[in-house]
């Protein structure tokens, strides 16, 4: 279970009964713009797939400089921003820009290492109002939900 605040979604399937929890506790579920990853190193491998999804639905990827690496390192194009550690406020601007859909920020739970940049990252998109996933296991529904409620295109055939 997962919890979403104080809100609930019933439904006879998963995904639409998240959807309907998601959009009740007042989370922005959208199907199109950026997402900003960055995200601790043993978290990397599981997030690679997630993220892949998200280019794959059509998202652009941005990125802190390890995180940014090794999505590029894996096919993933993306662009890479300054942290506020590097002296740099690239990715609190784009946070604050008004184009970036969802932040996922996960960290290192024993070493602490980067405590200051993933706060001021986590601030950021609260301030801006942009959903901030910090749990891959959300981020894993939010894309079953987003696969499921996206219209998809495809190519007229000529037979």
């Amino acid at each position: 279970m997962k919890s979403t605040g104080e809100a609930i979604g019933y439904d006879k399937k998963l995904h639409r009964a998240m959807y309907k929890a998601m959009i009740a506790s007042g989370i922005r579920v959208q199907n199109y713009g950026t997402v900003i990853v960055t995200l601790a190193d043993e978290d990397k491998e599981e997030a690679l797939p997630l993220v892949s999804r998200f280019y794959d639905m059509g998202f652009n990827i941005e990125a802190t400089s390890l995180t940014g690496e090794y999505l590029r390192q894996h096919g993933i194009r993306t662009r890479i921003l300054g942290k506020p550690s590097e002296g740099s406020a690239e990715i609190l601007n784009a946070i604050r820009a008004g184009y970036v859909s969802y932040v996922i920020n996960t960290r290192a739970i024993l070493s602490g290492i980067h405590y200051e940049d993933g706060a001021a990252i986590r601030n950021a998109a609260t301030q801006n109002n942009i959903t901030m996933l910090t749990s891959l296991d959300t981020v894993r529904v939010l894309l079953d939900v987003l696969e499921e409620v996206t219209i998809g295109m495809s190519a007229i055939d000529d037979e």
